[in-house]
């Protein structure tokens, strides 16, 4: 396309500039102070982190929660996604425009949702006091079910995504020939179209654990200071306490947990079988 790569250089210079100066020298500054102390350059912001018992639980509810909507979000991902590809054209982008749809509504009021639903006066809440499950309403916002939810309901069109454009590139009468051999759907599923889309898998799963990792508003809603996650945590350091060197390092340890898993996810997809 380019006669030469300088021409390609010179066009992708300004958004370079642009990303640099205006994210990565200020997000470099931010995180530098993860490993400053009184004494110069240092760990201790990490030992100290993870010294308390809070922290440590925050730390693994946010992996807990993160791995179970990244998986939850697969299982059901697939489902959908076979079903979506095997639909007539016409229904085909009617369904897929349904799983688009949420992602043009605001994430607050999507997470707002929940609160009609979830809360003490809400409709589950109405079913099983009318069904007579429970004498008075169950306590089901604030609570980690609520939080895993709310994130699920927000990132699973991602995964739906993701799946929907990897299936799209399965030959047509690979799945009938498999069956025609002997597979049960089960064999199926893991012997052809698993390995099949391991792409699209390592890219909605990427999408989803780290979004559910750095959400910020679903688990502020439905969480509250009852269910502290990574980044309401980080939300209370800096405008509570007031506490930038803490701040710096769990925007690390999320930083370092999103790449973690985007590697780890990369490594199965292209593990020999």
């Amino acid at each position: 396309m380019f006669l030469n790569t300088r021409e390609g250089l010179a066009l992708a210079l300004p958004a370079a500039i642009f990303s640099m100066l205006l994210f990565l020298v200020p997000v470099g500054i931010l995180l530098s102070e993860a490993f400053r102390s009184d004494l110069g350059w240092s760990l201790s912001g990490y030992t100290e982190f993870f010294s308390k018992p809070l922290n440590q639980k925050v730390f693994f509810r946010t992996l807990k929660l993160g791995v179970l909507v990244a998986g939850s979000a697969a299982v059901i991902g697939y489902a959908a996604a076979f079903c979506i590809v095997n639909l007539s054209p016409a229904n085909r982008g009617r369904v897929f425009g349904l799983v688009v749809l949420p992602l043009m509504i605001s994430p607050v009021a999507r997470t707002y949702a929940w609160i009609v639903i979830l809360g003490r006066t809400g409709i589950v809440n109405d079913a099983i006091v009318g069904l007579g499950l429970s004498d008075t309403p169950i306590r089901l916002l604030f609570t980690e079910t609520a939080v895993f939810l709310g994130l699920l309901q927000l990132f699973l069109p991602l995964m739906i995504i993701s799946l929907v454009s990897a299936m799209e590139n399965i030959p047509r009468d690979v799945i009938p020939a498999a069956r025609v051999l002997g597979a049960n759907w089960l064999q199926v599923f893991f012997k052809v179209i698993l390995p099949l889309t391991k792409e699209g898998l390592v890219v909605g799963g990427t999408l989803v654990f780290t979004g559910a990792l750095t959400a910020y508003i679903t688990p502020a809603i439905l969480g509250g200071s009852k269910v502290l996650m990574l980044e309401t945590l980080l939300y209370q350091r800096v405008n509570v306490a007031n506490d930038f060197v803490s701040a710096s390092v769990i925007a690390m340890i999320l930083i370092v947990m999103s790449f973690s898993a985007n590697l780890l996810l990369k490594r199965i997809a292209t593990a020999r079988k």
